[in-house]
């Protein structure tokens, strides 16, 4: 049915030089001008009509992007035969660090990618391919002649890739696939080809101004939220006690406060306290306006990334505040970050980024590259952002291990937006990463990472938070941590502020009956400020709703107690909170 032709020449530049011609290494480079062709040999052509004309092609490697060197190193002849089929110089029987290296930056002119629609959030993370040595051969054209997808059998627990013609094919007719396919417009598909098409982006502007007002109204409708209705606030008598609907279990088992009892009856309830998102509030609003909530309408502003990014930048413009990495939204801000990505390539400044989907936590489908075309590639699997890598964290000196990367939670209660009141949990926690911290082995998780409590075979470093101050300014006497938590507690105000400016579905709603817990993890950078001193820049990582407070339990019984007093009872006099606005 099919052959593969090899070309080799570049053709005449029409300069009638015959040194202008040059061969140059055979390489199987998809999209290149140079490679491998496969072309129709069925002697009768292909119809697209006919059934028998869908092929299923072999997959050569299917891996997560985290476990991809591993496998290089340790399966045998995997590394030799990508090589091969990437065009990469490899000899020797042992894989060398450099070889697995070029393959690592190469795959991302080969690889395709799935993902599962079921199981665990682990199970669901996206799976990377290779297709078989065929497969890998098909060049692009931006008029396909053919398509593919991939196909996952399941009785033989087996994925493939369908090919079938997209319209009658002759004899000798090259086989061909849009790798932008299904992308329309003309500077998306130009950024999503520079694997294969490098092109000069610097002359377009890498200005990320706050989308415009419809981009928060199509979030509001793809999530199906529906806005409350205007309601007066609910009085209950000083001695009323609030019956807690709750399916929270670290709720039932802690929260021991007198004037709270719980209720298995949503009906019964003053207080539904869910672990899922409310949709329907407008209903909530009409039947039960008295019913208190833990969450927000619209809170999507602040936990989903994409949103978080853009809502900050009503705080330091197109290029966002100083207190939140430099983040681009993929799906709508690719151009811009590989003109900025090029602009800094330029001028010779770190251009190290991280990849993170938009509504995952934990880490999970987070991946560090300094490689372009391992960012472009990674907005085909599931929608991202990605932010400027922190090269410069400030480290903490671990006796054990040496200088190592660490993050900070702290908890935030939120008891109205309008007016704005907002209060911290007076304990924070501390996450570390394993390994020294250095800008190489960007997939050694215990080196970059800190999220350490899923995997028990990992080592889990835990200091109490009034253990690490003394140490932490033991390391960095210039630094009380007293002046570092006012400057983070200034991100949080600021943050909260611009989130809570704009009515919904541009800001956080003003329901009188929602109040909500949230995390936030942070790190700090080191800086300069204008007059040359050195800082230490808080960088806010993520906001997180309902978060895990298994740790606040355990060390601190009374935390739901605490929570509660200040966000339902509006007593924060006793409790261990501190307020910011």
């Amino acid at each position: 049915m099919f052959g593969i032709m090899q070309v080799e020449e570049v053709e005449d530049d029409g300069s009638g030089d015959e040194a202008a011609r040059e061969v140059r290494r055979k390489k199987p480079n998809p999209g290149g001008e140079l490679c491998y062709k496969v072309i129709v040999t069925h002697e009768n052509g292909l119809q697209a009509a006919d059934p028998n004309s869908i092929f299923l092609i072999d997959h050569a490697w299917t891996c997560r992007v985290e476990h991809a060197r591993q496998q290089l190193q340790q399966v045998p002849g995997l590394l030799h035969r990508m090589a091969n089929l990437m065009g990469v110089e490899f000899h020797g029987e042992l894989p060398s660090p450099e070889a697995v290296d070029l393959v690592l930056e190469e795959m991302w002119k080969f690889n395709q990618t799935y993902q599962l629609a079921h199981g665990t959030a682990e199970e669901k993370v996206p799976v990377w391919y290779v297709m078989d040595e065929f497969g890998s051969r098909i060049q692009h054209a931006d008029v396909p002649s053919f398509a593919t997808a991939p196909f996952f059998y399941m009785p033989q627990q087996v994925a493939y890739t369908l090919l079938w013609p997209l319209r009658d094919l002759d004899t000798g007719e090259e086989v061909t696939r849009d790798f932008a396919y299904g992308e329309a417009d003309p500077l998306i598909r130009k950024c999503m080809l520079l694997p294969w098409a490098p092109a000069d982006m610097l002359d377009l502007s890498s200005s990320t101004p706050e989308p415009p007002d419809e981009h928060y109204q199509a979030i509001l409708e793809e999530n199906k939220e529906k806005l409350p209705l205007a309601i007066s606030p609910v009085t209950h008598p000083q001695d009323h006690i609030f019956k807690v609907c709750t399916d929270i279990q670290q709720v039932l088992s802690h929260l021991t406060h007198p004037r709270f009892a719980f209720t298995p009856s949503e009906a019964d309830a003053d207080i539904l306290y869910s672990f899922s998102h409310f949709k329907d509030y407008r209903r909530l609003s009409q039947e039960r306006p008295g019913v208190l909530l833990n969450q927000f309408p619209c809170e999507n502003l602040l936990t989903v990334k994409d949103c978080l990014a853009s809502v900050a930048r009503r705080a330091g413009g197109p290029e966002g505040p100083a207190w939140l990495p430099r983040t681009f939204n993929l799906r709508t801000e690719l151009p811009q970050f590989v003109s900025y990505f090029q602009q800094r390539e330029r001028r010779g400044e770190d251009n190290h980024w991280i990849c993170k989907p938009w509504n995952l936590a934990r880490s999970l489908d987070t991946h560090i590259t300094k490689s372009l075309h391992s960012v472009i590639r990674h907005r085909e699997s599931s929608p991202k952002v990605v932010s400027k890598y922190i090269e410069s964290p400030v480290l903490f000196l671990r006796e054990d291990v040496g200088r190592v990367k660490f993050d900070v939670r702290y908890i935030v209660l939120l008891r109205s937006v309008k007016p704005l009141r907002l209060f911290v949990y007076d304990v924070f926690w501390l996450r570390f990463s394993n390994r020294p911290f250095a800008l190489n082995d960007l997939d050694d998780y215990e080196k970059h990472f800190t999220v350490m409590n899923y995997d028990p075979g990992v080592v889990l470093k835990q200091v109490h938070y009034d253990e690490f101050i003394p140490e932490f300014e033991k390391q960095y006497p210039e630094f009380p941590w007293k002046s570092v938590q006012a400057e983070i507690f200034q991100a949080f105000t600021e943050l909260f502020q611009v989130v809570c400016a704009k009515p919904p579905p541009l800001g956080l709603c003003d329901y009188p009956s929602s109040r909500a817990v949230y995390a936030i993890d942070l790190m700090l950078k080191w800086d300069n400020r204008p007059d040359g001193k050195r800082v230490m820049q808080p960088q806010i990582l993520e906001v997180n709703f309902n978060p895990d407070c298994e740790r606040a339990c355990r060390y601190h019984p009374t935390f739901f107690n605490d929570v509660f007093s200040t966000l339902y009872l509006d007593e924060p006099s006793n409790c261990h909170v501190t307020r910011l606005v």
